[in-house]
């Protein structure tokens, strides 16, 4: 039975098998499918966990309390545990294996985690001592408008020290998906949050104390390591209990790791700027900004940052060999990620009140709730492609082990989001929050996209350019086709967003029209990424051979 899960697994995480020499990575598309597959059922579960928040709590006071607790454990988890995996873990731990061989590689890893979760372990009890003095300065205005503000604040203080037992568990889970990944293992690392997002689902619909939600939190980083376990012993692992961080490929980690830190606190200091200032803006703005962020992550989690994991460790390998391949691996993921980011963004602000009242709308969530998240999701929506572009661009500067100044650039855009949110918070709400979120993010790709040409003597800007045009101009007349679907439905007195089964039938049918004209307007303007998706997509045969003939 292990033999049989062991085969099932290694070939669908890219592991060797009969056609393929042992040393040979798995392919790009294989690699990619698999983590899509991963992040579209993870998304697809979040997106359940978000309906089932907002059927349930709405945007309660209870649940502006929960999320301003959550984001405390989750900043002490991506400023630690998130800052090695990627930019520093993975190209060091394929450096040792090359040069050192996998022994050294299980040591280095094995003292990576030990030491990771020694500081985590560290800061959670640190944050639960003094939670009474986090909560109240990360959300000020929290209960103030509801006359409820001790009640809330003492709740959300609970609440932080329930969930601070979860950045402990994702320490170390998240390092078991840095070895897997950089073992290109991407089937359980993939597949985790699917569990973390089930349990928060099934705690949601057995209880409305937030408490309970709490719990759940915790139950699912459990089963986010639980899950992967059985992968890491597959591929070699084996823990040792070696805490010297005095060993040289340890201190690199740590080398490496130093500026990234900064540049994680800086990008989820934006979050913590929005939950500040949310508190201040009326009751439901902090849940209202949030469920507008969970609904843009869909796509950007299945394009942006699926394709980006996937291509990260041939990034870093290619960086060790030959920049050349680097640069053309960094273009095509790129152009790949405009591509399906695009359409996406231009498509959420087109449809963002029926979406969220397809999704959203029931139980708790009334008008009031839709028409606040609609307000943030608009603007939020607005840097869908910028979000999901550095998801790359950043890894193109960690492959190359420079965590610096991907790290200054979000330390830039860091600022340009707070002076933006004291000048626009006052006159706009959670509008002129959302919106100085994608200013300054779309600051930040602008920067890194122009930096990270010069240092690699060029992207392609030409193909880059071709690939734009076309992309947008395909955007462009899709959100047409959506508004005059929209507009006919108005006309024949079927846009009730208030109805559940009309607001389905708006939504499903925009969404296919937009896919369809999208794509064959794409494939009428000679768009290679569209001959990609058809090369790439598991399309019957005679289905591929229409879509992909020549117009």
């Amino acid at each position: 039975m292990m033999r049989t899960l062991k085969a099932r697994l290694g070939t669908a995480a890219g592991e060797p098998d009969a056609d393929r020499p042992a040393n040979e990575p798995p392919s790009l598309a294989m690699a990619a499918s698999v983590v899509a597959l991963g992040f579209l059922g993870s998304r697809l579960l979040g997106l359940l966990r978000t309906v089932v928040l907002a059927h349930q709590f709405g945007t309660s006071p209870d649940l502006d309390a929960y999320f301003v607790a959550f984001r405390i454990p989750d900043l002490i988890f991506q400023l630690l545990a998130g800052a090695t995996l990627g930019s520093a873990f993975i190209p060091t731990f394929a450096r040792v294996v090359a040069d050192r061989g996998e022994r050294d590689g299980w040591r280095l890893a094995s003292g990576v985690m030990n030491l990771l979760f020694a500081a985590t372990l560290l800061f959670a009890v640190l944050g639960l001592l003094l939670a009474p003095l986090l909560v109240p300065l990360t959300a000020p205005g929290l209960g103030e408008h509801t006359g409820e503000q001790a009640r809330l604040t003492s709740l959300s203080v609970d609440l932080t020290r329930i969930m601070m037992l979860s950045p402990v568990l994702f320490a170390v889970s998240g390092m078991c998906m840095g070895i897997l990944n950089a073992k290109h293992h991407f089937f359980a690392p993939a597949f985790a949050p699917m569990f973390y997002n089930a349990a928060i689902i099934v705690g949601a619909l057995i209880s409305k104390d937030v408490k309970v939600l709490a719990v759940a939190v915790v139950l699912g980083a459990v089963l986010h390591l639980a899950v992967q376990l059985p992968a890491l012993r597959l591929v070699g692992m084996r823990w040792q209990p070696v805490w010297d961080w005095r060993d040289k490929a340890v201190r690199e980690v740590g080398r490496l790791m130093g500026p990234r830190v900064i540049g994680l606190a800086a990008y989820h200091l934006n979050f913590v700027v929005a939950t500040f200032f949310a508190s201040t803006a009326g009751s439901g703005s902090i849940s209202a900004v949030n469920y507008a962020w969970l609904v843009v992550m869909t796509p950007l989690g299945l394009f942006g940052m699926a394709i980006s994991t996937a291509v990260f460790p041939r990034m870093a390998e290619q960086a060790a060999r030959d920049e050349k391949q680097l640069q053309e691996t960094v273009s095509k993921s790129l152009r790949l990620i405009l591509y399906l980011t695009i359409p996406a963004s231009i498509g959420l602000v087109v449809l963002a009140k029926p979406i969220t009242a397809f999704l959203l709308r029931s139980g708790s969530f009334d008008a009031t709730s839709t028409d606040l998240v609609v307000s943030a999701l608009v603007f939020y929506s607005i840097a869908l492609f910028a979000h999901a572009g550095i998801e790359i661009l950043s890894r193109g500067y960690y492959a190359l082990s420079d965590t610096r100044t991907p790290v200054a650039f979000a330390v830039v855009s860091m600022i340009v989001n707070l002076v933006l949110s004291l000048i626009l918070v006052w006159p706009f709400g959670i509008k002129g929050l959302a919106a100085a979120l994608s200013v300054a993010t779309i600051v930040e790709f602008t920067l890194l996209i122009r930096n990270l040409e010069r240092r690699l003597g060029g992207l392609d800007a030409g193909h880059l350019v071709f690939s734009l045009t076309r992309t947008i101009a395909s955007s462009v007349l899709m959100a047409e086709v959506i508004l005059l679907w929209l507009a006919l439905l108005r006309l024949a007195g079927l846009l009730d967003l208030a109805r559940k089964p009309e607001a389905a039938f708006a939504v499903m049918g925009a969404l296919a029209l937009g896919a369809v004209t999208f794509f064959y307007t794409s494939r009428l303007l000679h768009s290679d990424e569209a001959e990609v998706l058809v090369q790439r997509l598991p399309l019957p045969e005679r289905l591929r051979a229409y879509l992909g003939r020549a117009e």
